[in-house]
């Protein structure tokens, strides 16, 4: 996608009232804010913070690591394990609207001390190499048409042995999804491949595949019930405009096989 595309796609011009005014018609005090007030509208991936917790056990992150969250959205990945792990860790995300209002939101936490938010491409990242010792990537790579652009530049500012973390859809079945959905409004915003081209894309970037886990079905079921649960006040439809179509028809196309869900660990070699 084109910058311009990426702004059409994610900027509404009102993330931050919008998220203000979901959190204060929650009953949140926003000068008294914990992080986990934050959980359901800061995760903008399939399974949100389950998916999120999940990947972040699986890599097993220390206070020690200078931690990378490429395609940052509104920084809840970045929050969580700032605020988990005790690390640093810099955020990064095309949208600046997006970074404006992570910086508001770290603060609202309590955690900008541990979070730096940056304003980048992912495809050509502000950073010398080996830079950082783990990079997450979530539901990133369906906006970027170069993969192998996107995995060198991971690969460029890790550290030799250094683990990039991924939690990603795929294409399944040769139908495409519904659209919109939550990455793209419309088919020409979406650049899904397979399964086993994503990580050969990895790998030939200089990777090893540690850990690879078809979870589809599992997030196909964890998607379903979220979708059954009354609606909160305090939730990404108060961000993205018609997110529970968009939800509706990620779910349905993990269900029937047109999307596969895949989480990943590699390192980098």
């Amino acid at each position: 996608m084109t910058d311009t595309q990426i702004e059409t796609q994610y900027s509404t011009g009102a993330s931050r009232q919008a998220i203000e005014q979901a959190l204060v018609a929650a009953g949140k005090d926003l000068g008294h804010l914990r992080p986990a007030d934050l959980a359901l509208l800061e995760d903008f991936h399939t399974m949100g913070r389950i998916a999120t917790t999940q990947l972040a056990d699986l890599v097993e992150i220390t206070p020690d690591d200078e931690v990378l969250d490429a395609g940052s959205g509104i920084g809840g990945t970045a929050r969580y394990v700032a605020g988990r792990s005790r690390c640093h860790v810099v955020a990064v995300d095309l949208t600046e609207e997006y970074c404006q209002t992570a910086r508001w939101l770290n603060q609202l936490a309590g955690l900008d001390d541990r979070i730096s938010v940056r304003q980048a491409d992912v495809t050509d990242l502000p950073f010398e190499d080996a830079t950082f010792t783990l990079m997450f990537s979530q539901h990133v790579q369906m906006n970027v048409a170069d993969k192998a652009l996107l995995y060198e530049e991971a690969r460029r500012v890790l550290v030799n042995g250094g683990r990039l973390a991924v939690w990603d859809i795929v294409a399944g079945e040769d139908r495409e999804p519904d659209f919109p959905v939550p990455w793209a409004d419309r088919p020409e915003y979406s650049y899904l491949t397979t399964p086993d081209r994503l990580r050969t894309a990895i790998e030939t970037s200089g990777f090893e595949i540690e850990r690879w886990n078809d979870l589809t079905d599992h997030a196909a079921a964890t998607m379903q019930t979220l979708l059954t649960l009354p609606p909160s006040p305090i939730g990404l439809q108060a961000l993205v405009p018609t997110f529970e179509l968009k939800a509706k028809n990620r779910t349905t196309a993990l269900t029937d096989g047109r999307l596969r869900a895949v989480q990943g660990v590699a390192r980098a070699v």
